[in-house]
């Protein structure tokens, strides 16, 4: 490619995060809020704000389809070499983090746009900094760059946390900003000791000088390993780490509770990159440093998850536990360290991600159409369109639970079939009987919103704007083309599970040949598929 095809070909990986940061500042400059600045410019807002995210979902695809071929796309910034400059790196799992966050970023600009939005000021332009952040700490490639992106995202969701303001919101609010910056304090110190001791903080670098360092080193090394896991623990919500998260997202606008099913994913994604990469399988004396404690922990937060979703008085706090639910599910596939899990992991998150943010704003549709009672799970009036939100709920329920033929039900297949030694009966058994109780939780939900009408309390047509209803849909369609596509699906998650294995490839694409061959070489299973190596 030649011109600026060819520039805008030789940039495309860091669109992702530069595009959001070029909207936000845009919108800014444009007075983007409600109130005193009147409807026309409001609706400059949303069509900026939605043009740019459906912008960033063109990229995301082709993205995806540029790392399904193969290899690494790598991205120097100031062309200063790895590990010394920053870098972006895109591969198949990155690639797809990124979509999953343009496709569900785009839905609720869509949702919010309903109304939500003209609640605060600056709506949309903090929904593009939280892009930004999500789509950054998917494509960097060093451990502080990720925690910059962190910090971003986090900023963005204090303010999303309280967008619309009340009470609730500011009494849950205050903890969430309290315990994630303490959280991030332990980022930085697990940074630093990492650094300390592996002299590098590029994750492909340290992937090579980990396996070679040994003895009083290691264990200092481990230490600064597993505060790390504290911290991605806390962000992705596992046990005991997640007691924050239902209260907090239910009290979060439904909008804002949609983009936040992403971020419990960056704190997986990372427990991937550095616990199952760096500290993975070929990591030397710090080989399987989570192992013994992640698969116990994760299949552990299943169950008190699912107790806690049997126990929601509110349907935005059902689906919060439901999400915590998830997250253990993923991290269990995660803790199995083996590429048909990791592929299995990689699946259902795909699929989680679309259902918990659907559920969000379902959530919302259904409350808003239920009078005074709103969510609380208690007999209300009769919902104003019983037969289409009934649909949308049944077919989220059906996914979350994991009934045929929908992703959940394949995702949560491939887990079981991933399962092999002493683990796989503890697996099975945490599986299929969280899976049951999340079918009681839900259907117990189902009975009371739809069936259980109360006489002589009427219900409402709010919620009924085919806007809202058409984010809802999207993801919902999302999540049946993940069905539709489960086969071609699998072969990507598959090379992207290879692919995150492979040590050697990636210290190639990333520090150049010359330090590419020095490789720790990885694990590689006999039936792995092998991902092709290279920079592009």
């Amino acid at each position: 490619m030649t011109g600026w095809a060819g520039a805008l070909w030789q940039h495309l990986a860091i669109l992702p995060v530069l595009l959001p940061l070029a909207t936000a500042a845009l919108l800014l400059v444009l007075k983007d809020g409600a109130g005193d600045h009147g409807d026309a410019v409001l609706l400059r807002a949303r069509l900026v704000s939605g043009a740019s995210l459906a912008a960033g979902l063109l990229v995301s695809v082709v993205l995806v389809l540029d790392a399904h071929a193969g290899g690494w796309r790598v991205y120097h910034l100031g062309g200063w070499p790895a590990p010394f400059g920053i870098v972006l790196v895109i591969d198949r799992l990155s690639a797809l983090m990124v979509l999953l966050t343009q496709l569900v970023a785009l839905a609720v600009v869509v949702y919010a746009s309903g109304g939500w939005d003209a609640h605060g000021r600056h709506f949309h332009a903090v929904v593009h900094f939280q892009v930004m952040g999500l789509a950054g700490a998917f494509v960097t490639g060093d451990l502080f760059n990720l925690f910059v992106f962190f910090e971003v995202l986090l900023i963005a969701s204090y303010v999303l946390m309280v967008h619309g303001q009340g009470r609730e919101r500011f009494r849950h609010g205050l903890p969430y900003v309290v315990l994630n910056l303490l959280a991030s304090a332990l980022f930085l110190l697990g940074v630093a000791v990492l650094y300390a001791f592996a002299g590098t903080l590029n994750l492909a670098d340290l992937a090579l000088r980990v396996p070679r360092i040994a003895g009083a080193q290691a264990v200092l090394l481990q230490a600064g390993g597993m505060l790390l896991l504290v911290v991605f623990g806390f962000k992705a919500a596992l046990l005991p780490l997640h007691l924050w998260l239902p209260s907090t997202y239910a009290a979060a606008s439904p909008p804002a509770a949609a983009l936040f099913a992403l971020m419990t994913k960056v704190g997986v994604y990372a427990i991937f990159r550095v616990h199952g990469v760096v500290f993975g399988p070929g990591a030397g004396e710090s080989a399987g440093l989570v192992a013994p404690w992640l698969l116990p922990l994760a299949l552990a937060g299943c169950v008190v998850a699912v107790l806690g979703a049997l126990a929601a008085g509110t349907l935005p706090r059902l689906v919060a536990w439901i999400n915590v639910v998830s997250v253990g599910t993923i991290l269990a596939a995660l803790g199995l360290f083996t590429p048909a899990a990791w592929s299995a992991a990689i699946y259902y998150t795909a699929q989680s991600t679309l259902v918990i943010a659907a559920l969000f704003l379902l959530a919302e549709l259904v409350g808003a159409q239920r009078g005074e009672v709103g969510d609380r799970l208690e007999p209300a009036g009769p919902v104003a369109q019983p037969a289409l939100l009934g649909t949308l709920m049944l077919l989220a329920a059906a996914s979350v639970i994991g009934l045929p033929p929908l992703p959940g039900f394949i995702g949560k297949l491939m887990i079981l079939q991933a399962a092999s030694g002493p683990a796989a009966p503890w697996l099975w058994s945490v599986i299929l009987g969280v899976g049951f109780l999340t079918l009681l939780g839900l259907a117990r939900a189902g009975s009371v919103l739809f069936w259980a009408v109360r006489p002589g309390r009427t219900g409402g047509a709010a919620g009924a704007s085919p806007r809202l209803v058409l984010a809802t849909v999207s993801l919902l369609g999302g999540v049946v083309a993940l069905a539709a596509a489960a086969a071609p699906m699998k072969r990507y998650t598959d090379a992207a599970a290879a692919q995150l294995a492979d040590r050697e490839g990636a210290a190639r694409a990333v520090l150049g040949p010359e330090r590419g061959a020095g490789a720790v070489r990885p694990y590689r299973p006999a039936h792995g598929s092998g991902a092709k190596h290279g920079a592009r």
